[in-house]
């Protein structure tokens, strides 16, 4: 990788903070303890894993208590989707059709212990339609997912509409919010939502660490067994460096919520008027989105191709979600959106962090142009 390339797939990951690293050093570098030890090194490390859940809990409004560390956000989606399902006789769960692999796969192995799968439709801009959730809702429904904000359009959902639906059907409601984490506020009771996913590496704190937000209230049963750590509800000795830098990750981003918010939007508006400029439609453009995510494609231009050469010309996008970017099948989420399957392909995101600088979003969009200017000779050669 050269260090003169420039990082425009934030929504894949992000680079760890440096002050971040720095509060993780010291349980990586000098002797610990495990935090259900009794002695002095247990208690510092159980003391250090509850700083950081109140940290988490602070930034999202919820209560320590409500936090159950997981391996990341993947974990946390089908400790709510099959812990949920586990509790009770099989009924129904609804997913809405633009949701991650995290939660429709779940989902999927689901049906082969007896549940049914409804899928929730959405709007051409990518939002859900509330008629769909009502219809979904006639029978009788054991829990929702719907994601908070979307990895690749970054549309944003009604959340606390969509909870006061599920209330009325008694139904439970799981948002995935990995995405939205550091990038909007979020507020849990807020929303509504009895069960919220969250991931760290998303907001510049390690992989390999994330939560689910519970409401007290949710019978839950948990995906490992062992030796009762979270409340029983995720055993296995505590990754302590990952929650510490997991906890401080969530406090930053809080604090320098509006700063990021600012800046990224800033870049945002830069990169999509040159986009349109250069003739590209952007996915769910209509809609209320984050402020770091673009969508978007060209007529007649493959995504992976774009993708690829962009690479070679020093700037690293995505052609979708960093867990499907392998797949040559179309975005599910556009021909949810009602996308024809072959513009769909040519879809490529940009997700831009706190980092990037307009001087990088006016040099892509010149070497774009270079680009998009070769493909098209290209294509007219070999006609």
């Amino acid at each position: 990788m050269s260090n003169s390339a420039v990082y425009l797939d934030h929504n894949a990951t992000t680079a760890l903070d440096l002050r971040v690293l720095d509060a993780m050093l010291p349980f990586l570098q000098h002797p610990q303890g495990n935090p259900t030890s009794r002695h002095s090194f247990g208690r510092h490390a159980r003391q250090a894993v509850e700083n950081a859940r109140a940290q988490v809990a602070d930034t999202v409004g919820a209560h320590p208590t409500q936090v159950v560390f997981t391996s990341g956000g993947t974990e946390a989606d089908n400790l709510a989707i099959q812990g949920v399902a586990a509790a009770q006789a099989p009924t129904s769960i609804a997913v809405s059709t633009i949701e991650h692999p995290a939660v429709y796969r779940p989902a999927q192995y689901l049906m082969g212990r007896g549940w049914k799968i409804a899928r929730i439709q959405v709007d051409e801009n990518g939002r859900i339609a509330l008629d769909s959730l009502n219809e979904v809702l006639q029978q009788k429904t054991a829990l929702v997912s719907v994601m908070a904000a979307n990895n690749e359009t970054g549309v944003l959902q009604d959340i606390p509409a969509i909870a006061e639906i599920c209330r009325r059907h008694g139904a439970l409601l799981h948002t995935d919010a990995v995405q939205a984490l550091g990038k909007i506020a979020l507020d849990f009771n807020a929303l509504g939502a009895n069960a919220m996913s969250l991931s760290a590496h998303k907001i510049h704190g390690p992989q390999g660490a994330g939560a689910l937000v519970l409401d007290k209230r949710v019978d839950i049963r948990p995906l490992l067994y062992g030796g009762g750590q979270e409340k029983g509800l995720r055993s296995g000795t505590e990754n302590i460096a990952a929650i510490v830098g997991f906890g401080l990750a969530c406090e930053l981003a809080q604090r320098e919520l509006n700063d990021r918010i600012a800046t990224i939007e800033n870049l945002r508006n830069r990169l999509e008027t040159g986009l349109r400029r250069l003739g590209a439609t952007i996915f769910g453009g209509e809609s209320a989105r984050l402020p770091n995510t673009s969508f978007f494609a060209f007529p007649n231009i493959e995504g992976e191709t774009l993708v690829v050469a962009m690479d070679k010309k020093g700037f690293a996008i995505a052609s979708g979600s960093a867990c499907s970017s392998d797949s040559t099948e179309p975005s599910h989420v556009l021909l949810a959106m009602g996308v024809d399957p072959e513009f769909a392909r040519g879809a490529v995101r940009v997700s831009l962090g706190a980092d990037n600088t307009a001087q990088q979003i006016d040099g892509f969009l010149l070497a774009l142009e270079n680009e998009l200017l070769r493909l098209k000779r290209m294509a007219a050669l070999a006609v």
